[in-house]
């Protein structure tokens, strides 16, 4: 399934849809991001230049493979930056597509389409850690702050509530 992202007159994506590869496919049987969108556009009335394609296996400029969820080996693969989500914004003049800012004085990597703080990435976590802490931006501070959490059958529990959830 190829993904393309409906996009409006503001840039800001409003819906994605999945296409079959067949209907991507040009007169050399070769998948091409024109062909899905005109196809798009003769499906659901909306211009053709306003689907923009989109990965389902890209996040932060790098991709995933789709079977294991670890990073590709081919990186060639990854697409704009991160996969469109409904309220994303198209960012034509860097290819990319990106969420909503998440502090004020963060700042958008154009490459990746990530969000970066004023102070960089959060420090590693070493292995022995990765089952019990995880590190939480500190907006009033401006630093992050190594906090404490619980796995548990895919499920990460903070503090706070939990933070993902894979059944959600």
């Amino acid at each position: 399934m190829a993904h393309f992202a409906k996009i409006s007159d503001t840039s800001k994506v409003l819906a994605v849809h999945a296409v079959d590869n067949k209907d991507i496919l040009n007169a050399d049987g070769v998948e091409e991001e024109a062909v899905g969108q005109q196809y798009l556009e003769k499906h659901s009335n909306w211009p053709a230049e306003r689907w923009i394609q989109t990965s389902y296996n890209t996040k932060d400029g790098k991709h995933y493979d789709p079977t294991t969820g670890e990073l590709s080996a081919d990186q060639s693969k990854a697409l704009r930056g991160n996969y469109a989500t409904l309220g994303y914004t198209w960012d034509e003049d860097n290819n990319i597509f990106y969420g909503n800012k998440p502090y004020a004085n963060w700042v958008l990597n154009t490459t990746t389409g990530a969000w970066q703080s004023p102070i960089g990435d959060a420090p590693s976590i070493s292995e022995a850690e990765k089952t019990t802490r995880y590190y939480d931006w500190n907006e009033a501070n401006q630093s992050w702050d190594k906090k404490s959490c619980i796995r548990l059958r895919g499920s990460t529990i903070t503090e706070s509530g939990i933070l993902n959830d894979p059944a959600t």
